[in-house]
């Protein structure tokens, strides 16, 4: 191993340094956001390739579509147990959740609560979805610049996470921070120890523990918690994985939608001929959505354990391998889709990206999350000619989470 394998990736050069130094996960990248000309490095040159020596240890990057699809397809191989992220769980504070699992258990607890998405349930928020996008612009300061992060992304996927939990709506803040916490340790800033993170959440289960109890002897209510309650597959679950699986549908109704309506703004601006298309024909958003959560990304990599010995694009795979599946990169995979590097809003075939991952661990929720996102855009164009973006995005520094904690703009009304 050569001398820079340790090095910061952000002060070398993507093209020169050595392939084996090459290590995608250093947070620093993706904080500045000068991660791609790597990932595009490992396309061309290495599309599945060792990493020996990082912070959360050796590991495999999968960078091209056709091989995360056929590690998506193949859980029997690659396991998401034990965990989905790049970081291995900490053996003393485990947190089960189903996302994490394989089947028959993945697919008997995601059943419980999938209900929560299904298509008549769906008809049925999206009047209440629009009333609160509209409450929300509405309420905006036009003429002024504010962090839109805040004030339309988070308030929005928050009070949408309030319904689907049935949570208290003045609390419903509550939910943000734990996501947050959920997702960043202390060296991202969110929390100053691994204790103060573990209190935090050990907080969002009491909170919720109260709310189970409180559901759990009344029947039919169609909430999240009350499914887990009366589910049998997850009525008896312990209370380290009940909160897993807390985490689990925070930072999925929350993370990813949010940080798509941010992304979807400062792609806008810095493609301003998308810009104009959209305001010459709205009828286009259904599939500018598809290309925001393409472009975005919103969650950067899943994770898989190799469970036995196998061979992948000529790779020798041992059992217990890591390998990590860089959405962000796949969805930037040239051999699959026509001008990755672009933003194109009337893109063909929008839908075709890996943003929600496929095969049977797929978005639960992927939908709701297009239709938030269409409504939101559709209320836009109603009142704005543009929201403008004023200053630099500030993003989260994380390798999980692709996303960000502010965006100064303006907004102009038509």
């Amino acid at each position: 191993m050569s001398t820079t394998a340790t090095a910061r990736m952000i002060d070398l050069d993507p093209a020169t340094i050595d392939l084996a130094d090459i290590d995608v996960s250093q947070r620093e990248l993706w904080a500045e956001n000068k991660k791609w000309d790597f990932f595009t490095r490992l396309r061309n040159e290495a599309p599945i390739h060792y990493c020996p020596e990082s912070e959360f240890g050796p590991y495999w990057s999968v960078t091209r579509y056709a091989d995360i699809m056929e590690v998506e397809n193949n859980w029997q191989m690659f396991s998401s147990d034990p965990a989905i992220v790049i970081q291995d769980p900490e053996e003393d504070f485990e947190l089960p959740m189903f996302i994490a699992m394989d089947p028959p258990k993945h697919d008997e607890q995601r059943k419980t609560v999938q209900g929560v998405v299904a298509p008549m349930n769906l008809k049925n928020l999206e009047g209440t979805i629009r009333t609160r996008v509209q409450n929300i612009l509405d309420s905006l300061p036009v003429g002024e610049t504010f962090n839109w992060v805040d004030l339309v992304s988070i308030e929005l996927t928050t009070q949408m996470l309030a319904t689907l939990f049935d949570f208290p709506f003045e609390d419903r803040r509550k939910l943000t921070r734990w996501s947050d916490v959920a997702t960043g340790g202390p060296e991202t800033g969110i929390v100053e120890t691994e204790e103060q993170r573990r209190e935090e959440l050990y907080e969002c289960l009491t909170y919720f523990t109260r709310l189970w109890q409180e559901r759990e002897n009344q029947a039919g209510g169609n909430d999240l918690i009350s499914m887990l309650a009366h589910g049998d597959s997850t009525r008896d679950m312990s209370p380290q994985e009940f909160l897993g699986n807390l985490v689990l549908l925070i930072v999925g109704g929350n993370d990813t939608t949010r940080n798509s309506i941010t992304g979807g703004v400062l792609a806008l601006n810095e493609n301003p001929g998308e810009y104009a298309k959209l305001r010459n024909n709205p009828g286009v958003i259904p599939n500018m959505v598809s290309e925001i959560i393409r472009w975005v990304t919103p969650l950067a990599h899943m994770r898989r354990t190799a469970t036995e010995d196998t061979e992948l694009g000529g790779q020798q795979i041992k059992a217990g391998d890591k390998l990590v599946m860089w959405y962000v990169s796949g969805n930037r995979d040239e051999r699959a889709i026509d001008r990755p590097n672009e933003f194109i809003i009337d893109r063909p075939r929008a839908r075709q990206h890996l943003s929600f991952g496929f095969g049977i661990h797929r978005c639960m929720g992927n939908r709701l999350a297009e239709m938030q996102l269409r409504i939101l855009w559709e209320e836009i164009q109603q009142r704005f000619h543009k929201v403008e973006v004023v200053g630099e995005p500030v993003r989260v520094p994380s390798n999980f989470v692709h996303g960000f904690t502010e965006l100064p703009v303006r907004l102009h009304p038509i």
